[in-house]
């Protein structure tokens, strides 16, 4: 039986990402320009810090208009996202990154290598491979 594929023949290689110092809104906007459900946070080395989601920038706004603010006034990226980032690497199994997002309940992924930032890879992506290695499978049987 064949092993799936890699990470790196299903990893997004230029993904956007944001810096911790930004505001909020410039991280819903990007979202939403680029029709995004998060990204990855990197500091001024492409060295990962965090990864912000579509749930952490609506706690924000939330948290502001309570406070009879504005979206704008939300606060910056680094104040909402998360800091205890699963990462995969390139040579990482497809199988075992899926688990792994199955077990999380995260959507994305991103890729690492000494620490820096190579590429992303999606819950969308994970599943375009599973389905290639799965029809190879069916056209040989």
């Amino acid at each position: 039986m064949d092993k799936p594929q890699n990470i790196e023949q299903c990893m997004h290689r230029s993904p956007l990402t944001i810096t911790q110092e930004k505001n909020i809104v410039d991280a819903v906007e990007k979202m939403l320009e680029y029709k995004l459900t998060g990204l990855t946070v990197v500091d001024e080395q492409q060295k990962v810090v965090g990864v912000i989601s579509e749930v952490d920038c609506i706690r924000a706004i939330l948290n502001a208009i309570y406070n009879d603010g504005e979206a704008d006034e939300a606060g910056c990226v680094g104040d909402f996202m998360t800091k205890d980032v699963n990462s995969c690497a390139p040579q990482d199994g497809i199988v075992e990154v899926a688990e792994a997002m199955l077990a999380t309940k995260q959507r994305r992924r991103p890729v690492i290598v000494d620490g820096k930032l190579v590429g992303q890879v999606s819950s969308g992506n994970v599943l375009w491979a599973l389905m290639e290695f799965s029809r190879r499978k069916v056209r040989r049987n």
